[in-house]
């Protein structure tokens, strides 16, 4: 599983990411919310784990650029963690939400369950005039036909 964290406090991030490949996930770091969408643009990632307080983007923006992708699972990993918090977080477009701190058993279940539920990015609908392309479903209309 390919994981995405995107965390500005450096030993912080180097804590879960070590953590992390322990449990076996192959993990890419992002220091601010602009290297994680240029780093998710390139990479596919099963689930990113997103702080909120980020510098350059804020995490809100990347969790709601990430949310319309739909290419991977969003776990919020933050210290915003009163109700209202969670409800907007989940309101966005995260798939998980945890507040810090945390216990680190915790992080790796929740990692795991939603790379779970994760399955291939269903390829996009191309449209071009009145043609139709669904990859997926492998068909081609033309005019509605």
């Amino acid at each position: 599983m390919r994981v995405l964290l995107v965390e500005d406090e450096a030993p912080l991030a180097g804590y879960i990411a070590a953590g992390l490949r322990k449990h076996g996930f192959a993990v890419d770091t992002a220091g601010d919310g602009r290297t994680a969408l240029d780093k998710a643009e390139l990479t596919p990632y099963d689930v990113v784990v997103l702080d909120r307080d980020l510098p350059v983007l804020h995490g809100d923006a990347v969790c709601r650029r990430l949310a319309e992708r739909g290419t991977a699972r969003i776990l919020m990993l933050t210290a915003a963690d009163a109700v209202e918090d969670r409800v907007d977080g989940l309101t966005l477009g995260a798939d998980d939400y945890l507040g810090k701190p945390f216990a680190f058993s915790e992080l790796v279940a929740r990692v795991r369950a939603l790379s779970r539920r994760h399955g291939p990015a269903r390829p996009p609908i191309l449209r071009a005039a009145d043609v139709t392309l669904d990859p997926a479903r492998r068909t081609v209309e033309r005019g509605g036909r």
